[in-house]
């Protein structure tokens, strides 16, 4: 049955939230604009004169669309080369979603979506709709095909996950290219131990290349181990412009809603690293390199105002 003009309407007016309830299920833009558009496809297919809650219909045909996509991604995620990390999505990007509540911003950090993997596929369903959408556990339960009761137990053992990690500190904008003022600082000085005293003792450092840029398979851990790692990063070579194809301008901004530095090279995003900030200092650096998941950044970053860079040729 062909679409009228006002089912596509109707379908228009969920796809922000669906976009942003996608992105924070599989950790990519890309495969989120995916599932929306195979949920566009099945509404598309169905009889929508007789849906009578369109959100609701739409909601569990792409809940349930992500969750076959993270059973098969976590196979796929078995033979990754190195770390995995998600896709950062730049402040001001729609996808991001909704920012009203210390919750929902909480649920799209860069820090919550890397222990997002440690959850089962209903975990995690249940954990972004509850705590990023402020779905009743009646709705999720319907969605999910589960009891209420299991959608609220469900959600215990999620927070408990997510609670395992380390307690993040919220910051703005201003105080986010303060502390990356102070890093780029520390990390340009040559010298160790003021980048020591700016991370906590057990800070870690993760980048994910995918095998396509090269980045350490297994993380640095300790302040001292990531302190000396950042120094060398930071110290120019032209086997590094080399791999990056120039010299990158370093810019401060946030992602994920993290104090983010982000990397170019004529207008190509080739780096973005979220740092974990927390009140003891900074306690993890997460650097995705991947170029297959910084397209959209290089879009996005394209197309908005992000002032003059912190440091150029940096490397």
């Amino acid at each position: 049955m062909a679409l009228t003009v006002h089912d596509v309407d109707r379908f228009e007016a969920s796809r922000s939230r669906l976009e942003a309830i996608a992105y924070r299920l599989l950790g990519s833009a890309s495969e989120a604009e995916d599932a929306v558009q195979e949920t566009f496809l099945r509404w598309q297919a169905a009889d929508v004169e007789r849906i009578d809650v369109p959100e609701a219909w739409l909601t569990k045909v792409l809940t349930n669309l992500c969750l076959n996509q993270l059973t098969s991604a976590r196979a796929r995620r078995e033979t990754y080369v190195g770390q995995w990390l998600p896709e950062p999505l730049l402040a001001g990007d729609p996808m991001l979603g909704p920012a009203d509540t210390a919750e929902q911003r909480e649920s799209v950090s860069y820090a919550v979506l890397a222990l997002l993997e440690r959850l089962s596929p209903n975990e995690r369903a249940v954990y972004v709709l509850r705590e990023a959408f402020d779905y009743p556990h009646r709705e999720i339960a319907a969605i999910l095909d589960i009891t209420e009761a299991a959608s609220q137990q469900i959600l215990h053992r999620a927070k408990k996950h997510v609670a395992d990690g380390r307690a993040r500190t919220e910051v703005d904008t201003a105080a986010a290219r303060r502390i990356i003022e102070e890093f780029l600082a520390a990390a340009t000085s040559g010298r160790t131990e003021p980048l020591v005293r700016l991370l906590t003792q057990d800070a870690v450092s993760v980048g994910d290349g995918g095998g396509k840029v090269p980045a350490r398979a297994k993380a640095f851990e300790g302040a001292l181990a990531v302190a000396k790692f950042m120094r060398g990063l930071f110290k120019p070579s032209k086997a590094k412009r080399d791999l990056v194809g120039g010299s990158p301008e370093v810019y401060a901004t946030t992602a994920n809603g993290d104090p983010a530095i982000v990397a170019v090279v004529d207008g190509r995003v080739v780096g973005v690293t979220c740092l974990e900030v927390t009140a003891d200092g900074i306690a993890a650096f997460r650097t995705q390199v991947n170029p297959d998941k910084l397209e959209r950044a290089t879009e996005h970053w394209a197309a908005a105002e992000h002032g003059e860079p912190l440091l150029r040729a940096a490397f």
